[in-house]
Parts: C-alpha cells; structure tokens; sequence
C-alpha cells in the first residue's frame, strides 16, 4: 500500500500560497513460516534501536521526536510501529508522513525523524502524522530486508482492484518472482499493511508522503497537479504497480501519495538538502493540497517547539 476513504476523488484546485511565515522560519533554521518474536519488545524506547541502526540520526534528534506507540500497530515479529503527530492549534490539512515501508531502506526512516523537528519548528496549519518505520523488522533485521518477517513486500500488500489478477501475474512475468517483492497470499495479509490502511481511514489524510531510496526520483499518483522537484529530486514517473501504496491511495482512493526515492538507501541527503526538499514540499502544498472541507484556507499559525 474495505471501505471507501471517499466516495470520489475531491475536487483538487489551487489555493494561494499562504505558508510563508512557515517557509522563512524553516528556511531560517536551517512463504515463510512466522519468525519467532524477539524476546522482548524494545519499543519502550525505540530510540535505542534506531539511534544504533539508522544512518545521522543521534539519541537527542530521535528523542526530541517523541515517538508514541501507535493505536494497536504491531510488526509481525512483535514491535510497536511508533509515531508523531504535530498538530497546530486550528489544523486544517492533514498530511501522513511513512518511512521505511521497506527495511532495508534506512535513510527514509532517518529522513522521517528529521522531519518531524522541521514540523515541529514550521509554523502552518497542518496536521502532520509521521510513521517513521512501518517495518521495524526489515528494518532491525541482520543485514536489513526491503520485506517483512513473513517476506512480504508490503508496497505490493495494498488492496488494488484485481489484486489476486494482477499482483500474481506481474510478480511471476515481471519480476521473475524475485523474493524481494512478493506481494503475499492476499492483500492486507500483513499486519503492518493493514496498521497502515486502517490508518488511512482513520487519520483520512489529504496529502500521503512516502519516502522511499535509492532511486534518487520523485514519483507522484493523485489527482492534482505533481511537484516538479523537491530539492535535487525531479518528477519522473514511473508507473503504477499492483498492490502499491502510490495505486490504491493516489489512483483508485483520489488521495495525492508523493513518493520520495532518496538517492541512498545507507546515508541521508545532508542537511541542507534535507531541509531544502521541506521547503519544496510546503510550497507546493500551500498551492496544491486542498482540505477535505473544501473551501478552508490555509492559514498559517505558530508551532509551539516540544522538542
């Protein structure tokens, strides 16, 4: 990556760009068997994973996130899926931010850390709800595996239309059924993929952001218009996969999915760079993400700084 998020796509149009004050402050401040579970839940701080796993991420950066347990999000192997929300006072854009849907793909879970202290710094109105790592064993394996602990690719697990079709036809044509993306038995089947759909409903983003490596692209699905560059990473789109986050949410949910391929899967861009590729974003939010209510404006409001 079943009830409808909406009952169409919303009407996309653009809107002036009223996240100034946010862009000058940021700116400024620069088939597999079940492995067994691991024998205790580290989550009770999950910091001390990924401080020790994740490329330029240091213990006061993941603290300073404040990560929560997530509603009922458990990997397969037993990890919490830990989370962030940064909410202004009068929110009235939600955006879900992911990283790290595959494991071996650090540098998308660092980057989400370092985003969630441009969040907390940038005044806006938008309800930012950040899932650094969806898959936490991938993540923490030995060396990291883009799939899950049941071997899941969990960007082939969402529930596309003709998924029993198409995902097995184009996993055993296309990828010669490489083991690194095998969609699974069913859609949802995965525990993580589910957490993440249910989240959909739930938080019924306007914006999804999924960062991705090593592709060194950006990739777009959704009805408006697509941002040309973020940064250094320029819109190249490459197509639509069955069972992908970016088909089901963006091409048959109506919900804009920006998918960001950073250029290493091992080291973040530096954070300068970093920085930049926020500064991007928020521009093309404040002129292309609309709220779910329509006709609100997006008015900027100071972020009060937690961390």
């Amino acid at each position: 990556m079943t009830s409808d998020h909406r009952s169409s796509p919303l009407p996309r149009r653009s809107v002036r760009p009223l996240l100034a004050l946010g862009l000058a402050l940021a700116a400024h401040t620069g088939a597999m068997a079940t492995p067994k579970p691991p024998a205790a839940d580290k989550a009770a701080d999950p910091c001390i994973e990924f401080v020790a796993r994740l490329p330029n991420v240091k213990a006061p950066l993941c603290h300073a996130a404040q990560l929560k347990p997530s509603s009922g999000g458990v990997s397969v192997q037993g990890r919490t899926l830990y989370q962030r929300d940064v909410m202004a006072p009068d929110a009235k854009v939600r955006v879900l931010v992911v990283g790290a849907m595959h494991g071996d793909e650090l540098s998308s879970a660092a980057v989400a850390l370092h985003w969630i202290q441009r969040a907390v710094e940038t005044p806006s109105n938008v309800h930012w709800r950040f899932i650094p790592a969806l898959n936490p064993d991938g993540l923490m394996a030995r060396p990291a595996k883009r799939v899950n602990a049941r071997g899941v690719d969990l960007n082939r697990n969402f529930p596309t239309p003709n998924w029993a079709r198409d995902a097995k036809i184009y996993w055993e044509q296309r990828t010669k059924k490489d083991p690194r993306r095998w969609p699974g038995p069913k859609p949802l089947s995965e525990p993580e993929s589910k957490f993440f759909h249910e989240e959909m409903e739930r938080f019924q983003p306007d914006l999804i952001v999924s960062i991705h490596a090593p592709y060194g692209v950006l990739d777009f699905d959704g009805p408006t218009v697509p941002p040309a560059r973020l940064g250094r990473l320029y819109l190249d789109q490459v197509g639509i996969f069955p069972g992908s986050l970016g088909n089901y949410g963006g091409v048959h949910k109506g919900m804009p999915v920006v998918t960001i391929e950073l250029p290493s899967a091992i080291r973040t861009p530096l954070d300068a760079e970093m920085r930049q590729m926020w500064l991007d974003l928020l521009r093309w939010m404040s002129e292309r993400v609309i709220p779910a209510e329509g006709d609100a404006k997006v008015v900027p409001v100071k972020v009060k700084k937690t961390g």
